[in-house]
């Protein structure tokens, strides 16, 4: 039976997607667990190395190290133990075939598509593969989750907070300043006299300019001429 449904690895500081397993499920209940784990993803960075958050049917699992971080959508079944290890196994396959460089300069969503063939093949061997045959390595990784158990997280902390989706913070909203107009200096208000007397004697100027050539056209076609 399978017990690890989905598995991703991202990269901690953005949660930028690098590589993904394919998806065969597409019930309404597990798309929204989708969407929780890329909200979690987004938020890597304010939490320790592994975690978990549980429901009534899924969970997910993370582990991350450095700038990569392994996560997996399981059955509610699914022991701890299975899932970190694969989760580890998964993340020292990564880093081990992509050096930090690269893993930094990605720019794109699934930059690293042909590793999603490895995830693939890890995720079928970690669920039809009897317990039996990774005894020591599940022994392992049952111990230090002993000594230092993952944190525990909510849904709420899985949940799409608002001006979250997307990788965007929300930005604290302040008040608009309030700017205050500087009272008109005596200088100001003869300025503005005497441009205002400007433009009437100008006015006045093409008042009279108008009658006199209509008046006497040969003058205005002589003063054309003149000025031309």
């Amino acid at each position: 039976m399978s017990m690890i449904f989905f598995a991703c690895v991202v990269r901690v500081r953005d949660g930028l997607p690098l590589s993904a397993s394919t998806d065969f499920y597409h019930t309404q209940d597990f798309l929204e667990w989708k969407r929780r784990l890329k909200t979690l993803g987004l938020r890597l960075a304010q939490y320790p190395g592994r975690g978990s958050a549980g429901g009534r049917d899924f969970s997910i699992h993370f582990s991350s190290f450095g700038d990569v971080a392994c996560m997996a959508i399981c059955s509610c079944q699914c022991p701890a133990a299975m899932a970190f290890c694969f989760l580890e196994t998964l993340w020292w396959e990564f880093t081990a075939s992509y050096d930090t460089t690269c893993i930094g300069l990605a720019s794109r969503p699934y930059a690293f598509l042909e590793f999603d063939s490895i995830i693939q093949k890890m995720k079928w061997h970690f669920n039809y593969v009897s317990s039996s045959q990774m005894e020591s390595s599940l022994e392992k990784i049952h111990e230090e989750l002993k000594l230092q158990p993952p944190v525990v997280l909510t849904l709420e902390d899985t949940d799409v907070a608002n001006g979250v989706m997307n990788g965007h913070t929300p930005m604290p909203l302040e008040p608009a300043p309030n700017f205050r107009m500087e009272p008109v200096t005596a200088l100001g208000i003869l300025s503005l006299i005497l441009n205002i007397m400007c433009a009437a004697l100008n006015l006045i100027r093409g008042v009279h300019l108008a009658e006199h050539s209509l008046q006497d056209p040969g003058s205005w076609f002589c003063w054309l001429a003149h000025t031309s």
